[in-house]
C-alpha cells in the first residue's frame, strides 16, 4: 500500500488507536482485514468528531489511506463486495479466537495468546461496518476481552490463570494503560506497532462472566484447524493442525428435485450467495468442513427453496 502519513492521533480518537495499529500489523499478510480495520476507524472517528481541525485533518489522511488501498486491491472481491469482506474478516477473527482459546484450555498462557484474544475482539468490532453483530459475536467479543485482561493480570501478578470459561469479576487494564504511555504513536502509515499494542485499556467489560459458557468449537466454524494465524510470533511446530472431520454430503441432495415450480425470492438468492461466499472464505483457511457445510446449504436452498 502506498503509505500516506497520518498526523498525530487526536485524543478524541483514543478508542480507535488499537484498530489502527492492528491494521498496520496486518498490512502485509492480511491487507483485506487491514482495510476494514481502517474503514471501521474512519466510520467511528466520523461519529466521534469530524468538525475540529485536528480531527478533520486526521480523518482526511485516513481516507487517503483507504482510497490508496482500494486502488491497489480493486480487483479483490473481499474489497468490492461487502458480503465477501464480512466473511473474510469474521473467519480471520474466529481463527484468532480459536487459537487463543485452544492455548487457554491447554493451560499455555503467554503474551501471544493474550494478543490473539484481544485482536479477535478488535476484529469483531470491525464487523460492525457490515451491520449489527450477531448475539454470538457479541458474546465472543466480551469473552475475548475479559480473557485477555484476566490472563494478563494473572501473569503480571505472578498468579496461574484458570483455563477455560470461569466465573470471574471484570479485570482492569489500568496498569497496562500506564505501561502504554511510552509506546509509539500513530504518526504514519508505516510506523511499526510496539508489542504492547495488544492491549486496550478502554472498553474492558467490568461485569461478571459467570454466565458465559463457551464449549470447545462453539465460537468458530466446525473443525477449524487449530493453528496459529500467519506470523503471530509463535513457531509453527508448537501447534499442530487438528485433523478435519469432513461432514457427509446429504444424500438427499443427489436426487433432490424442485418441488413443483420453486420460485426463489431475491432474499433466497442473497442467502445462497452468502453461503457460497462463506464457503470460499473458509477454503482460504483450508477449512474444508465449513466450506462443505455452507455449499450444501446453498445447494439445498437453490433446489428446494428451503433452508
Amino acid at each position: 500500500m502506498a503509505a500516506t502519513a497520518l498526523p498525530p492521533l487526536p485524543p478524541q480518537f483514543k478508542s480507535i488507536q488499537h484498530h489502527l495499529r492492528t491494521a498496520q500489523e496486518l498490512d502485509k499478510r492480511e491487507p483485506v482485514v487491514a482495510y476494514y480495520c481502517r474503514l471501521y476507524a474512519m466510520q467511528t472517528g466520523m461519529k466521534i468528531d469530524s468538525k475540529t481541525p485536528e480531527c478533520r485533518k486526521f480523518l482526511s489522511k485516513l481516507m487517503d489511506q483507504l482510497e490508496a488501498m482500494k486502488k491497489q486491491f480493486g480487483d479483490n472481491e473481499a474489497i468490492t463486495q461487502e458480503i465477501v469482506g464480512s466473511a473474510h474478516v469474521e473467519n480471520y477473527a474466529l481463527k484468532m479466537f480459536l487459537y487463543a482459546d485452544n492455548e487457554d484450555r491447554a493451560g499455555q498462557f503467554h503474551k501471544n495468546m493474550i494478543k490473539s484474544f484481544y485482536t479477535a475482539s478488535l476484529l469483531i468490532d470491525v464487523l460492525t461496518v457490515f451491520g449489527e453483530l450477531s448475539e454470538e459475536n457479541v458474546q465472543h467479543r466480551k469473552y475475548a476481552r475479559w480473557k485477555a485482561a484476566y490472563i494478563h493480570n494473572c501473569l503480571k501478578n505472578g498468579e496461574t490463570p484458570q483455563p477455560g470459561p470461569i466465573g470471574m469479576e471484570g479485570e482492569s487494564f489500568a496498569d497496562v494503560e500506564r505501561e502504554e504511555a511510552g509506546s509509539s504513536s500513530l504518526h504514519s502509515g508505516t510506523t511499526q506497532p510496539t508489542s504492547s499494542s495488544m492491549y486496550e485499556a478502554n472498553n474492558i467489560p467490568t461485569s461478571n462472566y459467570t454466565g458465559i459458557h463457551i464449549p470447545p468449537g462453539a465460537h468458530a466454524p466446525a473443525n477449524t484447524p487449530a493453528e496459529v494465524p500467519h506470523n503471530t510470533g509463535v513457531t509453527s511446530n508448537t501447534i499442530q493442525p487438528a485433523p478435519q472431520n469432513i461432514p457427509l454430503v446429504d444424500p438427499s441432495l443427489y436426487s433432490a428435485q424442485s418441488a413443483g415450480e420453486v420460485r426463489l425470492t431475491p432474499e433466497d438468492f442473497a442467502r445462497a450467495q452468502k453461503y457460497c461466499k462463506y464457503a470460499g472464505s473458509a477454503l482460504q483457511y483450508e477449512d474444508v468442513s465449513t466450506a462443505v457445510q455452507n455449499l450444501q446449504k446453498a445447494l439445498k436452498l437453490l433446489i428446494t427453496g428451503r433452508e
